[in-house]
């Protein structure tokens, strides 16, 4: 939605001309005949839109704007009743004037979807935060303060989607900001609930299937997170499909890193609701296991650390194995970080007890990544971490741990034979 514009008939003052002169075009009475035509005059003028990139803005006026909407905000404090009737539609006016912009294109457009950690945020701050920041003060004071039926009237399923739109805004502190209204709108308008977490779907589907390239999916994770708490139980099915659709894909993406922690908490929820959605979460999390990102691999180590403590012990012979198998993968990680995190999880009580539930298919696996790391990791630190790990899985059943051993040297002494027998047969040849 584009800025107001206002246009002037031919040998009339432009607006510059009007704000420079003495009296401003939105003046503020000295003496109002009432709060409601000095909350209207101060809306009328802070309707305005400054771009801050247009050489003909004065300072002065961007900051005769800021003080007004500070005062405009301190009205509405001071105010002991709601916002009247008369005075809602302009100032929700103002409020879409504002806020609804078309966004600027992203400083780094190749850093949009890999989200790194240095980029520089002096260069990602808005100039127009000066007044957005009162002006989304202005809105949740106004959401906070008015009825819910009264405001539904002027904030409609078009005000919702476009405010969604804005958490692509690459400034970190809007999306803050609007995070924090989005979510009082949610919570207040529950006729409308259903529309908007369909509406914030949309968004991750689209940032998952189609582009990769948001600013906001860690901001609406965490809105998520609450929603997800509330649910009762038992969770409906579209609820169960949201976390298998949408939550679960999101793990696959290459900039996880920076909602990982939004996006475990949602699905932990989901879990300690009814844990024997555990077998779901974990299966999903294995598929979209990365192959070359270490960083992704320590975050999702943790999060199937985190998921063994929420399962249901019934599902512990099923999941030991395929667990079991990625954790022991990561130990054999040449990545000493990936490494050292994989071989720490045999701390955890709940991951040892659900080891121990599939012995004999599990050990073998285990024997094997460990017997390996002892010989060849180059890190001295991975292998002192695995010979502890090997006493405690030595513990579990020591003659199985040998046999495991023994069966694992027969293996490799036929390989070793029959890769001498293949070169013998390629210098004959």
């Amino acid at each position: 939605m584009s800025s107001q514009k206002i246009t002037q008939p031919p040998n009339q003052k432009t607006l510059h001309e009007f704000f420079v002169q003495e009296k401003p075009l939105f003046s503020i009475p000295s003496s109002p005949t009432s709060g409601n035509e000095e909350i209207l005059s101060t809306v009328s003028y802070c309707t305005f839109v400054f771009t801050f990139t247009d050489p003909s803005e004065s300072p002065a006026q961007r900051d005769s704007k800021r003080l007004q909407l500070s005062r405009l905000i301190a009205m509405m404090k001071s105010s002991k009743k709601p916002v009247h009737e008369k005075v809602l539609r302009p100032l929700v006016s103002m409020i879409k004037a504002n806020l609804f912009r078309p966004l600027p294109p992203p400083t780094n457009p190749s850093a949009i979807s890999e989200f790194l950690d240095e980029e520089d945020p002096i260069s990602i701050f808005s100039p127009l935060w000066s007044h957005l920041q009162i002006v989304y003060e202005i809105l949740l004071r106004l959401v906070n303060s008015t009825d819910t039926k009264i405001l539904r009237n002027y904030m409609d399923h078009s005000f919702l989607l476009n405010l969604l739109t804005l958490f692509q805004s690459e400034d970190p502190r809007e999306r803050e900001s609007l995070k924090n209204v989005y979510h009082k709108i949610y919570s207040k308008f529950v006729c409308d609930r259903s529309a908007m977490r369909k509406s914030m779907t949309d968004v991750l589907l689209n940032y998952v299937f189609e582009t990769e390239k948001h600013y906001g999916i860690a901001d609406l994770l965490e809105i998520w997170g609450t929603i997800v708490n509330g649910f009762t139980v038992p969770l409906k099915e579209e609820h169960k499909l949201f976390l298998m659709r949408v939550l679960i894909p999101l793990h696959k993406t290459k900039g996880m890193q920076v909602y990982h922690r939004q996006l475990a908490y949602c699905i932990s929820q989901f879990v300690q609701k009814e844990p024997m959605l555990g077998g779901v979460v974990v299966r999903g999390i294995l598929r979209y296991w990365p192959v070359s990102n270490c960083q992704k691999e320590i975050l999702l180590i943790g999060e199937l650390e985190d998921l063994v403590e929420n399962l249901d012990p019934d599902q512990y012979r099923k999941l030991a194995l395929p667990i079991c198998t990625q954790i022991t993968k990561c130990i054999n990680s040449w990545n000493s970080q990936v490494a050292e995190r994989a071989l720490y999880v045999w701390n955890n009580e709940q991951f040892y007890k659900m080891a121990t539930t599939g012995t004999v298919e599990v050990l073998p696996v285990i024997v094997q990544g460990v017997e390996k790391n002892l010989k060849l990791h180059w890190s001295k630190s991975v292998r002192q971490l695995t010979e502890s790990v090997k006493v405690v899985v030595e513990d579990i059943d020591p003659d199985l741990y040998a046999k495991a051993q023994m069966d694992l040297k027969v293996k490799e002494s036929v390989a070793h034979q029959e890769d001498m027998n293949r070169k013998k047969e390629m210098g004959k040849n």
